[in-house]
């Protein structure tokens, strides 16, 4: 294992776990504690008609992901605030209008369909330089905003009717988080993939949650926990020859299911 080391392709991998595992931490326990999984994973599976569109015009895939994962964030945020329309309603006609067009685009560009499981399911080994920097640029971002904005967020998070008397600009908060997420779930597409991605930004938190009552500590715990999936994952992958967004989730409820075993039976006592 340490040969690989000297492998540019498995440097950036690594250096795309730490990363990785940061930012869907940080974001990832907002999601949780604001109970938004459901339009987390719209949005996720959405990001496939912005991949399916930039495949067919030749352009960077990724660029069109986030722009079809923002959209949809902010389409089901000012739909669920008109009375005609529930908000579970409006995310599955935005998932399932996302996932349409890139189903169609991506069969309408033959030439794509072999790469199309890598965007599906995840290759972390796969990971470029433009990849590492994005996410250390988005990993900083994402440290600074919580360190200078935590009470906020907290107060959003866990009662947004509460944030709202408080005088605090709850809407400008929400799309900018929306925004995080959006930007979260673009760059964790190599390492967990379309169809995996929510699953890390969820199941690891949900660990951290029976290790935590805190909102920094349930945070901090979900840093670690997703570090050490992704970490576990690329090795599971790169042996097996496997997706790495199924090995990283894998791990993932692996090590949930053990932590709650663990503290269950400790309770017993």
């Amino acid at each position: 294992m340490t040969e690989l080391l000297q492998y540019t392709f498995f440097q950036n991998a690594l250096w795309a776990c730490l990363l990785t595992g940061i930012v869907c931490g940080l974001i990832g326990t907002y999601i949780v504690t604001r109970r938004m999984v459901f339009i987390a994973g719209g949005m996720a599976h959405a990001s496939l008609g912005g991949v399916g569109i930039c495949a067919l015009m030749g352009w960077p895939p990724a660029a069109g992901a986030a722009i079809f994962a923002l959209l949809t964030g902010y389409g089901v945020e000012r739909l669920s605030h008109r009375r005609e329309i529930r908000e579970d309603s409006a995310i599955a006609m935005m998932w399932a209008f996302g996932m349409s067009i890139g189903v169609m685009c991506t069969f309408l560009s033959p030439t794509f369909l072999p790469s199309l499981s890598n965007y599906l399911f995840g290759n972390i080994l796969l990971s470029t330089t433009a990849d590492i920097v994005f996410l250390g640029i988005l990993a900083v971002v994402m440290s600074l905003f919580f360190y200078l904005f935590l009470p906020q967020i907290v107060a959003i998070a866990y009662d947004i009717e509460f944030a709202r008397s408080q005088k605090l600009p709850v809407e400008r908060f929400n799309y900018i988080l929306i925004s995080l997420v959006a930007l979260a779930i673009v760059a964790s597409l190599r390492t967990a993939g379309i169809v995996m991605v929510i699953s890390l930004l969820s199941i690891p938190q949900m660990t951290a949650n029976l290790l935590s009552r805190t909102f920094a500590g349930m945070a901090l715990w979900s840093v670690g926990i997703c570090i050490i999936c992704c970490l576990a994952g690329l090795v599971v992958s790169y042996w097996l020859n496997v997706p790495s967004g199924a090995a990283v989730i894998l791990i993932a409820i692996i090590i949930y299911m053990v932590v709650r075993t663990i503290k269950t039976a400790f309770r017993g006592l």
